[in-house]
This record gives C-alpha cells, sequence and structure tokens, in this order.
C-alpha cells in the first residue's frame, strides 16, 4: 500500500491559490443565500401556516444572530480605546442601561461586561437614581460646559482695551494666562455684546512635534532654530513725516522724515535675533553689522539667509556669507510667501507698535522704543503661527505657557486624572492687566484667583 500510495501523482496548487480559495468562499456565501432567500420566499407563501411560521422564526434567528455579531464587531473596535479615554454615557442612556438591567436580570458585573464599563460605575448610577430618583441621571441643574459671566467680563474688557485684536489672539492670550477658551467661544461672547458677526481670521498653523508651515510657507524648509534666517529693511515715518515724505521731498527717505530699521528674523521660531535703526538707507557693510549681531546672540551663523534683491545684499553681502559658511537665497521678486514672515513682523512693528505712538527724532528715543517693541514681541506676544507660543520659547525650546497648569472656571466640567489645575475647579479669576516696560500699547495679560 505505501508502495503505490508513493506512486499516485501530486499536482501542483496554483499560484495565488489562497486568493482562488478566498473568492469560491465568498461564491459559495453568495450562492447559499441565494439558496436561503429563495426557500423563505417559498416557505412564507406556503399555505400550511406551520412552514409560515417555520419560516418567521428562521428569519428571526437569523436576524438575531447578525445584529449579535454587528454588536460584537463594535465592542471589539471600543474596547481597543483605554478605559479613561472612552466617551461617556449621556444621562439618558444611563437610565436605559438601568432599566435594561433590571428587565434581563443582570448583575452589576454582567451589565459592566456588556457595556464596557467597571461595576463601580454602574453602582454610582444606581446610587444616584436610589438618592435622587430618575431626574438625577437625566437633568442636570446646569450644564457643565457653561462658562461663568466674570469671562464674558474678561473677554469683554479685553477686547475695549485693544479693539484691533481679534478673537484667536484673546484666546491665545488667555490660554498664555491659564484660561483656555476657544476661538469659537470668544467670538460668541463678543457677538453676544456686539450684535453683529465679527470678520473671518486666517486659522493659525497647528504645532505638534515639529513646526507646520502654512501652505504660503511650505516652500521654505526651517528644521530647528537657525536653521534658515530672514533679512529685511524697512522704514518708520517720524511725526514730521505724517507717515509720508513731504513734498518736494517725496523720494528722500531719510531723517528727519523717516528712520530705517533692518531686522534678523529666525524662519523657525519667529524670534527677532538683530535689529538697528538708521537714519538713512543703511549701506552693504550696515547690514552686515546686524547680521554679525545676530550670529554674536545666536553663537553660530544660519545654514541659510533669504532676502530681497536690494542693492545692499549684492557683493559685499555674499562675501560675507561665504566667510561665515552661509548659503544666501534670494526672493523671487513678485511671488507671495518668499520673505512674507518677515513682512508681517514688519506689519506687526508698525500697527501694533509704532502707529500707537509719536516716533521721537533722537535715535537714542526710537532705538529704545523699537527695542521694548522687539522685546515684547520675542517674550509675551502670542504667534498664531506658533500655535499661541511665543518667539522666545519655540526659539529656547521652553515649555509653552498654554500648556502649564490652566484655571477650570467651570464647576461641574469633568477633568482628567493627568490635568495639572492651578486652583480647584469653579474658581473665580480676576483679569490682571499689565503693560511691558510701561507703555499702554504693549499688552501683558495674566489672571489671579479672587480672593
Amino acid at each position: 500500500m505505501r508502495k503505490l500510495a508513493s506512486l499516485e501523482p501530486r499536482i501542483a496548487l496554483p499560484k495565488g491559490w489562497s486568493r482562488i480559495v478566498r473568492g469560491a468562499i465568498l461564491q459559495a456565501l453568495a450562492l447559499a443565500h441565494f439558496v436561503m432567500t429563495y426557500v423563505r420566499g417559498w416557505c412564507s407563501e406556503s399555505p400550511l401556516r406551520r412552514v409560515r411560521l417555520t419560516c418567521a422564526c428562521e428569519r428571526l434567528r437569523s436576524e438575531v444572530a447578525s445584529l449579535r455579531e454587528e454588536i460584537r464587531i463594535k465592542d471589539a473596535r471600543l474596547a481597543q480605546i483605554p478605559a479613561a479615554n472612552r466617551p461617556h454615557y449621556p444621562p439618558t442612556e444611563r437610565l436605559a442601561i438601568l432599566a435594561l438591567k433590571a428587565a434581563r436580570g443582570w448583575n452589576l458585573a454582567q451589565t459592566a461586561e456588556r457595556f464596557l464599563v467597571v461595576p463601580a460605575t454602574v453602582t454610582s448610577w444606581l446610587e444616584r437614581v436610589d438618592e435622587d430618583g430618575p431626574d438625577a441621571l437625566v437633568q442636570t441643574p446646569t450644564p457643565v460646559n457653561r462658562f461663568p459671566d466674570f469671562v464674558r467680563e474678561i473677554v469683554r474688557g479685553l477686547k475695549a482695551s485693544f479693539p484691533s485684536v481679534g478673537s484667536l489672539r484673546i484666546a491665545n492670550l488667555l490660554a498664555r494666562a491659564g484660561l483656555h477658551l476657544a476661538r469659537t467661544t470668544v467670538r460668541r461672547l463678543l457677538k453676544a455684546r456686539a450684535g453683529r458677526p465679527l470678520p473671518e481670521l486666517p486659522a493659525a498653523s497647528a504645532m505638534g512635534g515639529e513646526l507646520r508651515l502654512s501652505p504660503a510657507e511650505r516652500k521654505i524648509i526651517s528644521r530647528h532654530p537657525n536653521h534658515t534666517w530672514l533679512i529685511d529693511l524697512t522704514t518708520v515715518p517720524t511725526v514730521a513725516g505724517f507717515w509720508v515724505p513731504w513734498i518736494p521731498f517725496s523720494f528722500v527717505q531719510r531723517w528727519p522724515f523717516c528712520w530705517w530699521v533692518v531686522t534678523v528674523i529666525d524662519h523657525f521660531s519667529r524670534d527677532v535675533l538683530a535689529h538697528a535703526e538708521f537714519g538713512k538707507e543703511p549701506t552693504a557693510a550696515e547690514v552686515c553689522g546686524v547680521l554679525d549681531d545676530g550670529v554674536k546672540r545666536a553663537g553660530r551663523a544660519p545654514k541659510y539667509t533669504i532676502t530681497d534683491q536690494g542693492v545692499q545684499f549684492r557683493d559685499e553681502y555674499r562675501a560675507w556669507c561665504r566667510r561665515h559658511g552661509v548659503r544666501p537665497r534670494f526672493g523671487a521678486v513678485g511671488k507671495y510667501g518668499s520673505i512674507a514672515l518677515i513682512e508681517r513682523f514688519m506689519k506687526t512693528l508698525k500697527d501694533e507698535g509704532l502707529r500707537r505712538v509719536v516716533v521721537p527724532f533722537a535715535y537714542p528715543d526710537v532705538a529704545a522704543e523699537v527695542d521694548a517693541i522687539i522685546d515684547w514681541y520675542n517674550r509675551f506676544r502670542p504667534h498664531m503661527g506658533l500655535w499661541g507660543a511665543t518667539p522666545n520659547e519655540i526659539y529656547y525650546r521652553r515649555r509653552p505657557a498654554r500648556d502649564g497648569p490652566r484655571y477650570e472656571v467651570r464647576a461641574h466640567y469633568p477633568t482628567r486624572r493627568r490635568d495639572k489645575l492651578r486652583a480647584k475647579k469653579g474658581t473665580r479669576v480676576v483679569l490682571c492687566l499689565g503693560h511691558h516696560e510701561g507703555r499702554p500699547h504693549l499688552p501683558i495679560v495674566r489672571l489671579r484667583a479672587a480672593a
């Protein structure tokens, strides 16, 4: 027999046989479904009542089996989430679970297993029903996510003090102080007072483990601080210029009509590394001197520099780059995004800083004013492109203030164990509005617990 068995021909399986087998199984299941449907259709129209009842029972059994499989698949997906992160059952569903427990005669362990909770949770639901009745689970005295009225007053106070500040900036300022509000919440609180919709603001770029740039800036890659620097020049008219040089000196952009400001910004962190003020258009040597100040502060030269194609960024500037091992890059003429980040800083310097004061004529005074604005910009002003962090926090790799302990002013709002609060829930906070170096146009927002 062994000899005959060894002489039997062996047939090799075809390539891809597992795919063919799976296809055959699906075809067999489809054929079985067709047969069952045909048989049930014949039985449901049978003149015999017993056959019709048997068909109905079989159909119900099949439906129950399908529903159980559907529930098993959904429970398996929910069970993969850690118990602390699973969504909570709302009060109405908690009451329905207790009613189903009583109807089916389940104990605590069976109820907890079927609804993916712990027995202690079911016990707490039963205690609330026994003490306060069914309304304890169905109704709540106040919405847990509703902010107290003093939060509205804090938001209104910030908007009244700084009318040009938008809803996203207010949300970032309060988050740094410990009170976390969504941008839509701030907008709703402001709209309730103003009675008219606020203008839409561009959304901030998200920042996770690494810096994510907005679509307009994706062509510039910065992987760490001092990887790429941006350099640009701008004019700051004095009071004598009324923001434009007088005629017939309309082409004379120099002191006493305006000051020239040279700025060096780190692209990754938006931190202003160096700056200088000049009475007339600076030369290439003076721009290189500002770059030397930036290298001295950073402790190293960048890998890339990006500038426009002005006369200051030619032979002498390129020689400076060769000496420091820097690769100069130049923005495309008429293309948005090349040096848009530093141009946006120039707008902030003028709109939020120098246009709120009388630009002085004396060099020490204008230098002190620009120093104060840039120091406030680096240390205290939340940047939308950094998800509410400040340039100094990103440049020095510090923990952003908005990620620290916070105030939870809603007394009944659920919190997790890992959440760190500055005070107990429901604490009333008071707005403490300070000013950087005594300048009213440079706000520093802080909150403290009311006595």
